[in-house]
């Protein structure tokens, strides 16, 4: 979740740094740092850390500082308070050993007691401390046996770069179970925890593995295991769109992105969905006919957006391939000892390609021999590589913490799948071909709605001024009231609840008051009506109702005090890529009106590699 860059080079370090740092910026954090060693005029490290955005540390770092050989961080707090003190890089009591570290150190404490008995005073209360004064312990001379000697006594992730006043030059970084990569310029090398941080500077990458550790200079890198061994990676170019994305004429990130999406929806659909066959094709999952007709499941796993995603993805297999599906949050499956089925088929459904708890599903359905594809928007990611096969979603880059046109790629790529399977195993060409057709016409669809959205201002008035706000729907349409009420959560900060629309009457329903503000999902689908009649009970406890459905539907708009309309489907797997857009910009528009941090919400990461 949180962010590090390096620079070895002829250059002064200090401006790649901070830059590298404000690409980074999107990921979300709450301090910042950077550390110097050569030609610093100092003996030691030099370190500037401040709290609060990067803004705050460039102000207090010197661009014209010398040191050729420097690594910066950005802090999401996971042990000790956003502090100074715990601000990275943290120093070893010597004040010659810099470490950056993302990730978490499972058995700090009982490290930081052994390191307090044999007395090292620690200065802040981060696991990540632990790390330069255990390299301090084993240092005799030489950084890479110093730091693989000292992970060897660690247990949990990380993702580190560390520099040696007695070696400038020289940043050796080791990765387990957070992302690193490297990139190699003209006389120069550059190392970050996200490819985004290199764009402009090298397209010629590589990416570090799991218990792999990096001597890094100007000239290249060696990389070794750390228990020993050389090896090598192929060097990969990165992809043409992995540029920093500006907000051009828009407000904000997010504002921008939701805009993005009949163009994010067409990159994804383009060359796949193919009418004429009535199917489709995903080249990236290497999948015979005979392979697709023998699969007995398919399980869909993500985190947050992407998870609700999912539900969508397993409807969608259910209903057009008719291969039993589910859904299931990664961070729960990867812990309940599941039972795999070889001839099951999973995809792991990520924004980033670096979800921590995604990560981890996909290495328990490995270790129990399944077969498990991502579905990822960033080229090269961890999911991306762990997974060899998959889709990729292609909605570019998405800077906002609140993810929107990802999760629009997300549930299409699901749907194009679910196609491709359906027309396998179960649906006729004249099906297959009328899906297809509508899918492809999404991207105008959304085009048409954002430019008339309704009355998203007259719905933003009755959710910020309500306590709480419930969203609800029926089949996929409760996919898209989690998404919807996550949003709200995330961008205005505002308590909402989430339920089908046949549940709040099991319970939640004893929460309705004049003052309750609902957000009803009910597209013209073969659940529109039981679903109207749940909008008529919290209506008649006098609940405040806004109504997302499909244009022309009177009735639905005769029940709304806020209605919002939006162009009708014939499928009701196809609607989420449509109703999913005016909670987008009550959301937006929410935040904006309470004065929120929209891009960068508090607490929040925009890619969450810790557990």
């Amino acid at each position: 979740m949180c962010g590090i860059v390096g620079y070895v080079g002829p250059r002064n370090a200090a401006p790649l740094l901070m830059e590298g740092l404000r690409r980074l910026e999107y990921r979300g954090y709450d301090s910042a740092g950077i550390a110097l060693t050569d030609g610093t005029g100092s003996p030691d490290v030099h370190i500037v850390r401040r709290v609060g955005p990067v803004a705050n540390l460039a102000e207090a770092v010197d661009p014209a500082s010398l040191g050729h050989t420097g690594i910066g961080h950005t802090r999401w707090a996971t042990h000790g308070g956003v502090n100074e003190p715990n601000a990275h890089p943290h120093l070893d009591s010597t004040n010659r050993i810099a470490v950056v570290h993302n990730g978490i150190i499972e058995n700090h404490a009982a490290i930081r007691a052994l390191l307090e008995e044999e007395g090292v005073h620690f200065r802040s209360q981060t696991d990540t401390e632990v790390l330069p004064h255990l390299i301090r312990k084993f240092y005799r001379g030489d950084p890479l046996e110093a730091v693989r000697t000292a992970l060897q006594a660690v247990q949990g992730t990380y993702g580190i770069a560390v520099t040696f006043a007695d070696h400038p030059g020289v940043i050796i970084a080791a990765r387990n179970g957070s992302p690193l990569v490297v990139g190699k310029g003209e006389g120069e090398t550059f190392l970050a925890s996200d490819p985004t941080a290199l764009a402009g500077y090298t397209r010629q990458v590589m990416y570090l593995e799991d218990r792999e550790i990096m001597r890094i200079t100007a000239e290249g890198w060696e990389l070794t295991r750390l228990d020993g061994g050389t090896i090598s990676h192929a060097i990969e170019e990165l992809a043409e769109d992995l540029v920093w994305s500006e907000k051009g004429d828009f407000q904000h990130h997010m504002l921008k992105e939701i805009h993005e999406q009949p163009e994010s929806l067409r990159r994804c659909l383009s060359g796949r969905v193919v009418p004429e066959e009535g199917g489709a094709r995903l080249g990236g999952l290497d999948l015979t006919t005979r392979e697709i007709a023998t699969i007995s499941r398919v399980g869909v796993l993500g985190c947050g957006t992407s998870f609700h995603a999912s539900l969508v993805g397993a409807a969608a297999m259910e209903q057009l391939a008719r291969i039993p599906a589910f859904a299931e949050i990664a961070s729960e499956f990867r812990y309940r000892n599941p039972v795999i089925d070889p001839s099951a088929l999973f995809l792991a459904v990520s924004q980033s390609g670096e979800t921590a708890d995604t990560l981890g599903a996909v290495r328990e359905v490995q270790v129990k021999g399944g077969r498990v594809m991502g579905v990822v928007n960033v080229v090269g990611s961890s999911i991306a590589r762990a997974c060899g096969r998959g889709v990729y979603v292609h909605s570019g880059p998405e800077i906002a913490v609140a993810s929107t046109k990802a999760f629009t790629s997300q549930v299409a790529a699901l749907l194009v799948a679910s196609l491709m399977f359906g027309r396998t195993r179960h649906i006729a060409a004249d099906e297959g071909r009328r899906f297809g057709n509508e899918l492809l016409a999404v991207p105008d669809l959304v085009s048409r709605y954002l430019e008339n959205p309704g009355a998203i201002d007259a719905a933003v008035e009755m959710v910020a001024g309500g306590k709480y706000v419930f969203f609800f729907g029926r089949g996929v349409s409760h996919a898209v009231a989690m998404e919807g009420a996550l949003k709200l959560k995330e961008v205005a900060y505002i308590p909402c609840m989430s339920y089908p629309a046949a549940e709040m009457k099991h319970g939640p329903i004893a929460l309705i008051d004049p003052t309750t503000p609902v957000v009803a999902i009910v597209p013209d689908d073969v659940m529109r009506d039981k679903t109207l009649s749940n909008v008529q009970e919290v209506k008649a406890r006098g609940a405040r109702t806004i109504i997302v459905h499909s244009e022309g539907d009177k009735d639905a708009a005769a029940l709304a005090d806020v209605s919002i309309p939006v162009p009708r489907t014939r499928s009701s797997l196809i609607s989420p890529l449509l109703t999913v857009l005016p909670l987008q910009l009550i959301a937006y528009r929410a935040g904006l009106a309470l004065g929120r941090n929209i891009d960068r919400p508090r607490n929040l990461a925009k890619s969450v590699t810790v557990e």
